[in-house]
């Protein structure tokens, strides 16, 4: 049985590709920016102002899911992986600024494949 997509939902369905592209970019330029963290002076900073746009990228990826599924008509599914994506940025913030890359590192690489996977199912 087929199920017609209303325009709300083809809508919902686009913004949440915009927002997980978004959020896999970010996730991408943060791992450039920790190759310059260990290599230039202003890599610190780049890194540090990467964190704040990949977290606010998470939070707008979640913001987009609940109003794609509420509003929009779709499926509740994206809004549980963008609120997995949000804890797994916040675990990552948290891990970062307590200076701990033995989670830290391996947790970016998750986070990037699991964003990536998430562009590539939409």
């Amino acid at each position: 049985m087929a199920t017609e997509v209303t325009p709300n939902a083809r809508r919902g369905l686009l913004f949440l590709r915009a927002a997980v592209g978004l959020q896999t970019l970010t996730i991408f330029l943060q791992a450039v920016s920790a190759g310059l963290l260990l290599t230039s002076s202003y890599g610190e900073v780049l890194h540090s102002v990467g964190a704040r746009v990949m977290y606010g990228a998470s939070m707008l990826y979640l913001l987009v899911a609940v109003v794609a599924w509420k509003p929009g008509g779709g499926s509740p599914r994206p809004v549980w992986y963008a609120t997995g994506f949000l804890v797994l940025a916040s675990v990552q913030v948290v891990v970062g600024i307590a200076h701990v890359p033995s989670v830290h590192l391996p947790l970016g690489v998750l986070m990037f494949g699991l964003s990536v996977l998430a562009l590539a199912r939409r």
